[in-house]
């Protein structure tokens, strides 16, 4: 609508909610199955929740969320994805039909209802390119989910990059082409504010895990000390986030050439980071619950991995809205993949103390850099 940015509604926290059960359930998940396996399944899932959250998050950008219709859609999403959450502990076992189902019937029934609501509109066409999209997608999806063994993680990877690969493209269909750009519009403040409530969401995860495995632990001192290093490192992610980059994200792209574009980086970096909770959650259970036992290889990983993909995102982040990557990120991904070698044999809790240096480190060069660069304008790539 005219008049300038638009805020986010109540609706949209509310439906982000749905958000700490898929991070909780996923991160449950990959500490089941810490191969790569398991990693990659948890990606799979990962990815289809997150276009989920996505389309949704257009939707509301895209049309009035005060109308009682978009409300209705938004929160039959929130039930159908509820109905995904609950079957991502056996997505790849008993559970795959009502996942995939519960998927496909979310973004088909959705652009099954704008195709109808939008007769005669000249829009009508680009919610009848998403449903192309989404019913060639629903094909693999449904054959995946009827499927056993290594079929099933490869026939929705397909599915997965299907319904990436229509976004990326703008959703080219014979008969009508790609969307333009027009079909997009964004608005900044109401889509850079969607991102920021989903982070916020997204360490309420870290928050709830290290508290529950804690308690559910005992409270010796070598586990307290774990659980602070735990929510320090939760805490920086918040400081390292929004510092500059966050608080910035709608000037970059209300100043972009193309601002359908820097969104879409956008929520790639966001993505990224996402992934990175994920393992970090997994990595702060594994030091809460065993702080001084020795390490296998695989809790190393997640342990240094989670802030190293947090930090990869973050950087991504940052070439968004200023199009440069400040060197203290670069530098902390490479002393993280320097320090899981010689932290093999250590325990979990040094590992998670070297992880928390490096996050502190990162955190004071951004404070000396705010001190050095104090009105740093955004300056999108182009």
């Amino acid at each position: 609508m005219p008049g300038g940015p638009r805020r986010a509604i109540f609706l949209e926290l509310f439906f982000d909610l749905v958000f700490v059960a898929t991070l909780v359930q996923l991160s449950r998940g990959l500490m089941r199955d810490l191969g790569w396996g398991g990693a990659f399944q948890t990606l799979v899932l990962l990815l289809a929740m997150w276009w989920t959250w996505s389309i949704t998050t257009w939707t509301t950008n895209l049309y009035d969320p005060q109308r009682m219709e978009i409300q209705f859609l938004v929160t039959a999403t929130m039930l159908g994805s509820l109905l995904m959450v609950a079957a991502l502990p056996e997505a790849f076992g008993a559970r795959g039909l009502v996942f995939a189902g519960a998927y496909v019937a979310i973004h088909v029934g959705r652009q099954v209802y704008f195709v109808l609501a939008l007769r005669g509109h000249q829009l009508q066409r680009r919610s009848l390119r998403l449903l192309f999209w989404f019913g060639v997608s629903a094909v693999p999806w449904f054959a995946g989910a009827l499927a056993a063994g290594t079929a099933r993680p490869a026939l929705w990877a397909l599915a997965v990059a299907i319904d990436y690969t229509g976004g990326i493209l703008r959703f080219p269909t014979p008969g009508l082409g790609r969307s333009p750009e027009s079909d997009f519009p964004v608005l900044a403040e109401h889509l850079a504010e969607r991102y920021r409530q989903l982070f916020i969401i997204a360490l309420g995860e870290l928050i709830l895990v290290t508290a529950l495995t804690l308690g559910g632990t005992g409270f010796a001192g070598d586990r307290i000390v774990a659980f602070v290093v735990a929510f320090a490192g939760t805490v920086l992610f918040w400081r390292i986030y929004v510092y500059r980059a966050g608080n910035l994200l709608p000037d970059a792209i209300t100043a972009a050439g193309r601002p359908d574009s820097l969104a879409r980086w956008a929520a790639l970096a966001h993505l990224i980071m996402l992934a990175g909770i994920v393992a970090t959650a997994v990595g702060d259970e594994l030091v809460i619950a065993h702080p001084l036992d020795a390490a296998e290889p695989a809790w190393v990983a997640v342990i240094l991995g989670g802030p190293a993909l947090f930090l990869a995102g973050r950087a991504g982040f940052e070439y968004t809205v200023f199009a440069r990557v400040s060197r203290p990120l670069l530098t902390g991904i490479l002393v993280l993949a320097v320090l899981a070698p010689p932290l093999l044999l250590a325990p979990p809790l040094l590992v998670a103390a070297a992880a928390l240096a490096v996050l502190v480190g990162v955190a004071g060069a951004d404070t000396v850099r705010a001190r050095r660069h104090p009105a740093e304008p955004p300056s999108p790539p182009d």
